[in-house]
C-alpha cells in the first residue's frame, strides 16, 4: 500500500539527538538496557511516594476468588414468584405458581443436573452464556448496549480547552494501561476482600468485530498506537513502545492532536462526512459483517490495512467539534453523538465516533467522556479506569508544584526526553491520515447507515437532575442506604405518574467471585408496591416514613443476596439456556466460541419468546411428555417475559470524578436511568423514547423535596417526648456511666436506623455494577498555574510497521 509520507521536522531530530543521558551503542541498546541505565530516581521520580505495591499483584488473588455459585433450583423458584408478585394479579400468580410447580416436578432437576455438569471445569456456570447472548444481539449497540461516562471538569482551568484536556486525559489512560499491562495497578477490594480483576485485561486494544453468524471479540494485547477520531476522519500515532512504556509526554501528545485539529479543519465538514465511515459501526451487526468483508475484499485496497489499524488501536481519542450548552446535551453527545443535518448532509457529531471500541471523547470546550463497547466489561471496571485517570491528571498537576506530590502508580515509564533514541525501537510517533478508498458500495451504505442513525438518535431523548437539596450524608443521617433510598425514589415518580408498578432493573456488582459480572436486583417489591401506595394516599408523615423503611430494608437485603449471587435471574437464564442446547442436540457440555460478553447492564439477556399458547392449556404433569422437547412451562409463561422487559433500568455509579452517566432505554417503553449519590447532591440522567422523561424528572424533584419535608416532620414530633433509643436505654438496667448530650452533625437528629445491620450507608456501598472506587487524592495544590518545563520527548521512527496513511507535517509547529 502507498502512503504520503512528509519528512520528520528537524527539530524534533535535533532534539532527539542532542538529549542527555547516559551513551549507549545505538546498535546494541535495547529498551530495558536504556531504561535501566539511569539512576533510579529518574526512572522512578514518583515511586517513593506511591502505593507500597509490588509487581504481579493485579492479579494475585485470581486464584483465591471462589467460583460463581450455582443457587439451589428451589431457591431460584421462590425469589422468582416473589419479585413476580407485586407485577402480577392474584389470577397471574396462580398462573406462575402452577408453572412454577411443573417445572420443579418435571424439567427443572434436570436441567440443573446438565448445569451442575456443565460447569465443571469452567470458570463461571453462566459466563459463556452471557457471552453468546451479548455477542448475538444483531441491532445497533448505539443507546442499545454502549453506555457513557461524562467526567467532571478538570479543575485545572488551563486544562479545559479540547486538545490539553485530550492530551492529559491520553497521558493519563497510557499510564493506566501501563499499570495494567506490567501488573502493578493495585486490585480492586470490597471491605478488605478482593476482587476479580480479569476484565482489566480486556479492557484496551479490544474491538468487537461483525460476522455473519454473530460478534466476535478481537483483541491485540501488545497494542501501542491510538487512533484519533476528527471530523469523522481518521488518524493514529504510536504511543507505548514493546515495553509497554510511555514514549510521549503531554506536550508531544498535545502538539500531535493539534495537528491532527488543524488538518482536518482543512476539509470543508460537509465533504468530510461522506468519508465518515464510523458511522458504520453504528448499523445493524449483520449489514456491517456484510461491508466489512467489502472493506477487506480488495488486496489492493488501503481498506483492509486501515481497518486493521483501527481495530487494534489501544482505545479510540474522539475529538468534537461542538460545545454541547446544557448537561442534557452533553450526555446526549457522549452517549450517540449530536444529529445536525445541514443541506442534506448529516454532519453531527454521531459521525465522529467508532462503536465497537472503547472512547473517549473530548469537546471542543473540554468536556470529556467515555463511551465504552460492554461486551468484555462492566461498567464497574471502566469506573475504576475513569476514577483513575481523573485523579492522575490531577496529581500531575500538583507535580509540577510540588516535585514530592504523590503518584498512583507503582512505577512509571521513563523520562521520554532522556532516554536514547534507539531505544523506542520501531516505532511512528507522527501522526497518520488514514485514507480509506470510498467505493461506490460504501458511499451507498454510509448514507444508509446515517439516516438510520439519525432516526435512532430522534427516537430518544435525555433529560438530568442535578438535585442539590441534599445526598447521601442527609439520607445516612436519617437512619436510611442511599441506594435504597434512591431506588424507593424511582418507584414513587413512576407510580405517581402512571399508576403502576413496573419490572425495574438495578445491577449488583459480583466480582467477590471468578469472573463475577453482576446480577439483577429487581427493585419492585411487594413493601415497594405498599410503601408508594401508602406515600401517593391520604395518610400521616409517620406512616409514610414508617413503609418507606420497609422498602428500604427489603432492597438492602435483596442487593446483600444478589451480591452473594443469590438472585434469580442469571440462575434462571443459564438454565434456559441449557434446555436450548439439549433442544437443539448441542450437548449440554457444547460451549460457543465466539468470544466474551455479559448482560446489558439494566435488562436482562433477550429472553425466550413466550408461545402462543396459554400455559393454562397445559396440564400440571404431562402423564407421557417426551423430556424437554417442550419449552419448560416456567419459560412460556408470559410472566417470564414481563419480568425481563425491564421498564425502569437503573444503575447507581458513585464517584465524584463523574458528573453524570446512562445508557439507553432498554425496551421501547422504558426508562434508562444512571445516577450518582454525591455528599450533598444527586446526579440523574434519564433517558426514554419520548415517555414525558422532563415530567419524570421534576417528579423526582418534587419527591426528594417532599421525602424531606415528611422525614422532618416525623423527627419534630419524635422530638416532643422522649426518642424510642432513650426509651429503650431508659429499660436497661446495667447501663453506667454519665450520659454525654451531644448534637447529631447534618439535618437534625437522626431517625433511629432499624436494627437489621448496622450503619445504613454500609449496607449495600459498593455493591452496585458500576462501582465503589472513590477518585480519592483530588483537588490537591490547584492554585498555582502549571510549569511547563518538559522537553519534547525522544521519538525514533522505525520501518517494522508499515507507515499506513498520509503522514502530517509537524515543521510550523
Amino acid at each position: 500500500m502507498t502512503a504520503r509520507t512528509f519528512t520528520m521536522p528537524s527539530s524534533l531530530n535535533e532534539s532527539l539527538a542532542t538529549q542527555e543521558g547516559p551513551k549507549a551503542d545505538a546498535a546494541k541498546v535495547s529498551p530495558k538496557a536504556a531504561n535501566d541505565a539511569y539512576p533510579s530516581s529518574e526512572r522512578e521520580p514518583l515511586a517513593a511516594h506511591g502505593p507500597e505495591n509490588k509487581p504481579g499483584i493485579t492479579y494475585a488473588s485470581q486464584d483465591k476468588l471462589p467460583k460463581l455459585p450455582i443457587p439451589q433450583l428451589e431457591d431460584t423458584c421462590r425469589r422468582y414468584q416473589a419479585v413476580l408478585a407485586p407485577l402480577q394479579n392474584q389470577r397471574e400468580q396462580q398462573e406462575t405458581a402452577t408453572a412454577v410447580q411443573d417445572f420443579l416436578k418435571n424439567e427443572g432437576p434436570e436441567l440443573q443436573a446438565r448445569l451442575k455438569k456443565y460447569a465443571t471445569g469452567k470458570t463461571s456456570y453462566i459466563e459463556q452464556f452471557w457471552y453468546d447472548s451479548f455477542l448475538n444481539f444483531d441491532n445497533s449497540v448505539v443507546l442499545n448496549l454502549n453506555p457513557f461516562f461524562l467526567l467532571e471538569d478538570d479543575p485545572t482551568p488551563a486544562r479545559n480547552n479540547q486538545v490539553t484536556r485530550a492530551a492529559s486525559l491520553v497521558e493519563s489512560a497510557l499510564c493506566f494501561v501501563r499499570a495494567v499491562r506490567k501488573e502493578e495497578l493495585p486490585p480492586d477490594t470490597l471491605r478488605d476482600a478482593p476482587l476479580d480483576m480479569y476484565q482489566y485485561s480486556r479492557l484496551f486494544g479490544t474491538a468487537r468485530l461483525p460476522t455473519e453468524h454473530g460478534c466476535q471479540i478481537a483483541q491485540d494485547s501488545g497494542s501501542r498506537h491510538i487512533v484519533v477520531l476528527c471530523k469523522g476522519q481518521f488518524y493514529w500515532f504510536d504511543v507505548l513502545d514493546d515495553n509497554s512504556d510511555i514514549i510521549m509526554t503531554e506536550k508531544d501528545l498535545a502538539l500531535n492532536l493539534q495537528v491532527i485539529v488543524d488538518d482536518a479543519e482543512q476539509t470543508p465538514i460537509q465533504e468530510a462526512a461522506k468519508g465518515a465511515l464510523g458511522v458504520l459501526s453504528t448499523e445493524n451487526r449483520k449489514i456491517w459483517a456484510g461491508l466489512r468483508d467489502v472493506l477487506t475484499r480488495d488486496g489492493d485496497s488501503n481498506n483492509a490495512e486501515c481497518l486493521s489499524i483501527v481495530d487494534s488501536a489501544l482505545f479510540v481519542l474522539c475529538l468534537d467539534y461542538t460545545e454541547p450548552r446544557t448537561g442534557a446535551e452533553l450526555c446526549g453527545n457522549m452517549l450517540c453523538g449530536t444529529n445536525e443535518v445541514v443541506r442534506g448532509v448529516q454532519i453531527g457529531t454521531c459521525t465522529n465516533r467508532w462503536y465497537d471500541k472503547l472512547q473517549i471523547i473530548v469537546c471542543k470546550n473540554g468536556s470529556a467522556g467515555i463511551n465504552f463497547e460492554h461486551t468484555g466489561v462492566d461498567g464497574h471496571t471502566v469506573l475504576r479506569m475513569a476514577s483513575d485517570v481523573y485523579t492522575d491528571t490531577i496529581l500531575r498537576f500538583a507535580k509540577s508544584i510540588n516535585g514530592q506530590a504523590p503518584s498512583l502508580w507503582t512505577s512509571t515509564s521513563p523520562d521520554p526526553s532522556k532516554r536514547d533514541p534507539d531505544s523506542f525501537g520501531h516505532v511512528s510517533t507522527v501522526p497518520h491520515k488514514l485514507e480509506w478508498d470510498m467505493l461506490p458500495e460504501l458511499s451507498t451504505a454510509l448514507r444508509f447507515a446515517e439516516t438510520r442513525l439519525a432516526d435512532l438518535i430522534q427516537q430518544n431523548e435525555f433529560e438530568i437532575l442535578e438535585f442539590a437539596g441534599y445526598g447521601k450524608n442527609f439520607i445516612t443521617s436519617m437512619g436510611f442506604s442511599p441506594d435504597a433510598y434512591v431506588q424507593m425514589a424511582f418507584q414513587a415518580a413512576y407510580y405517581g405518574l402512571y399508576g403502576r408498578v413496573e419490572s425495574t432493573y438495578e445491577p449488583a456488582m459480583t466480582k467477590a467471585f471468578l469472573h463475577g459480572r453482576t446480577e439483577a436486583i429487581r427493585s419492585a417489591t411487594n413493601e415497594s408496591a405498599d410503601f408508594v401506595k401508602t406515600f401517593w394516599a391520604d395518610n400521616s408523615p409517620q406512616q409514610k416514613v414508617d413503609a418507606l423503611k420497609k422498602a428500604t430494608q427489603k432492597h438492602t437485603a435483596l442487593t446483600k443476596e444478589c451480591a452473594k449471587a443469590q438472585g434469580q435471574d442469571r440462575h434462571l437464564y443459564a438454565l434456559y439456556c441449557v434446555w436450548q442446547r439439549a433442544v437443539d442436540d448441542e450437548g449440554a457440555e457444547a460451549a460457543s466460541s465466539n468470544g466474551y460478553s455479559s448482560p446489558v447492564d439494566g435488562s436482562s439477556p433477550s429472553p425466550p419468546q413466550s408461545p402462543t399458547k396459554d400455559i393454562r392449556t397445559r396440564p400440571a404433569s404431562p402423564p407421557s411428555r417426551p423430556p424437554l422437547q417442550q419449552m419448560p412451562a416456567i419459560f412460556s409463561d408470559p410472566a417470564y417475559d414481563r419480568l425481563n422487559t425491564t421498564i425502569i433500568s437503573t444503575s447507581n455509579c458513585g464517584n465524584p470524578a463523574l458528573r453524570h452517566f446512562g445508557f439507553g432505554p432498554s425496551c421501547a417503553d422504558g426508562f434508562g436511568i444512571g445516577y450518582i449519590i454525591k455528599g450533598d447532591s444527586i446526579s440523574i440522567c434519564i433517558s426514554s423514547r419520548h415517555r414525558q422523561t422532563k415530567r419524570f424528572v421534576d417528579s423526582l424533584e418534587a419527591y426528594f423535596g417532599e421525602m424531606k419535608r415528611l422525614l422532618r416532620s416525623v423527627k419534630k414530633e419524635e422530638g416532643k417526648g422522649r426518642s424510642r433509643v432513650r426509651e429503650g436505654e431508659s429499660e436497661k438496667k446495667t447501663a453506667r456511666g454519665k450520659v454525654i448530650k451531644a448534637d447529631v452533625p447534618g439535618d437534625g437528629n437522626a431517625i433511629r436506623p432499624e436494627a437489621n445491620g448496622g450503619d445504613p450507608d454500609e449496607e449495600d456501598d459498593g455493591l452496585g455494577g458500576y462501582g465503589f472506587f472513590d477518585a480519592g487524592m483530588l483537588l490537591q495544590a490547584l492554585k498555582a498555574s502549571q510549569d511547563e518545563k518538559e522537553r519534547p520527548s525522544d521519538k525514533a521512527v522505525g520501518q517494522a510497521r508499515r507507515a499506513v496513511g498520509k503522514k502530517l507535517r509537524l515543521s510550523e509547529y
